[in-house]
């Protein structure tokens, strides 16, 4: 255990499942107090979190599609410390761009970016006050890695992948810093729904860990200082594929799609 994350407040939306779960768990697990951010919660959660040795959990019901739920739920922070923000919720959409269904997309888009920004936004002042905080940002290897059928998620997550790099450097000096995930396949109903939405036209990757080891690595990864989590393994050398050799990248995935 670190004495690092000990009495911090730690914020997480989509805590409820998933990587927000596994790292509510692994924060708890170093005595820290968690606050989860989302539509819902699961009745033993609080003290499956507790049990993993959380010194208090709250829940903030919140729709993260709505503007005016973001606005209240920035109201009741606003004399709160935050000691790490992890914007971690995300919507997921595929398929061939004129099949995937317009409400799934704005949906998709207010939820993975524009209330993320949102949020940040209304936490950022009280972070700079302090002149400490971290904000950790679930983007994506689709942010870098641009696949058929993945043009409205892939285009959240290069938002976010920007955004990210963005407000680190308006934060240099501060005492706040960001750290983007460059997430790669986490085994979790999110991924299983990859296969739902992409796999009538196009042959997805199955590489995938556990949330709980990725809990592991972001844990590492903030305590190294770390401004970027790039995946590891067969997922990093695709990801150096896709950017230094595009040509090769794109013969691959021409090859899995068909149409």
């Amino acid at each position: 255990m670190s004495a690092v994350f000990e009495n911090k407040n730690i914020y997480i939306t989509g805590g409820n499942r998933g990587i927000g779960k596994a790292v509510s768990k692994m924060f708890a697990s170093e005595k820290a107090n968690i606050s989860l951010i989302g539509r819902s919660f699961s009745k033993d959660l609080e003290a499956e979190l507790l049990a993993a040795g959380a010194l208090s959990v709250k829940f903030y019901e919140t729709d993260l599609s709505s503007r005016d739920e973001i606005e209240r739920l920035i109201e009741k922070l606003k004399d709160q410390k935050v000691d790490v923000l992890f914007n971690n919720a995300g919507l997921l959409t595929g398929g061939l761009l004129e099949e995937q269904p317009l409400d799934d997309i704005y949906d998709m888009f207010q939820v993975n970016i524009v209330g993320l920004t949102h949020l940040t936004r209304g936490v950022l002042p009280q972070m700079l006050k302090e002149k400490s905080g971290l904000i950790i940002n679930n983007s994506s290897v689709s942010a870098l890695m641009h696949f058929p059928c993945a043009t409205t998620y892939a285009a959240s997550k290069a938002a976010l992948y920007a955004f990210s790099n963005c407000l680190n450097a308006e934060l240099e000096g501060t005492g706040v810093s960001v750290l983007c995930l460059v997430t790669p396949g986490i085994k979790t109903r999110m991924f299983d729904e990859i296969e739902v939405k992409y796999g009538k036209n196009f042959e997805t990757p199955t590489d995938s860990i556990t949330p709980e080891e990725y809990a592991d690595q972001i844990k590492q990864s903030i305590l190294s200082g770390q401004k970027v989590l790039w995946p590891k393994g067969p997922t990093r050398l695709g990801l150096f594929i896709a950017r230094f050799l595009p040509s090769l990248f794109r013969r691959e995935i021409n090859r899995r799609f068909r149409r």
